[in-house]
């Protein structure tokens, strides 16, 4: 096999990998009012975990797929009457533990009633 052909497998075969790990577009919150009133800064979090000790073999999803909607529905419930956020800023971490890695959402805005 030359190496022109052994090139494009390599190419056909990291974009196929690549576009497997793509996913739609997802609305977090939803559109504010035009008229609200702000009442303080909200912050929530949620974790979910992939189990089952090293990387390669991690396929057992816990919580994982309603994480952001639940640290979402946290920072709501973090002040009293609020109804939505907005200036929203979400970021994720993650760490390894003995059966796996957990991952976190951590959410972060302004609160409106």
């Amino acid at each position: 096999m030359d190496t022109k052909a052994l090139r494009c497998m390599v190419v056909v075969a990291a974009t196929s990998l690549a576009a497997g790990c793509a996913s739609d577009y997802m609305k977090v919150a939803p559109q504010p009012p035009q008229k609200y009133a702000k009442l303080g800064k909200a912050s929530g979090q949620a974790c979910g975990a992939m189990l089952v000790y090293a990387t390669a073999y991690n396929f057992i999803p816990a919580l994982l797929n309603s994480r952001v909607e639940r640290a979402y529905a946290a920072a709501l419930k973090s002040v009293p009457g609020a109804v939505a956020l907005v200036d929203v800023e979400m970021d994720e971490e993650w760490y390894w533990f003995i059966l796996g890695t957990m991952r976190c959402v951590n959410i972060r805005g302004e609160a409106i009633g």
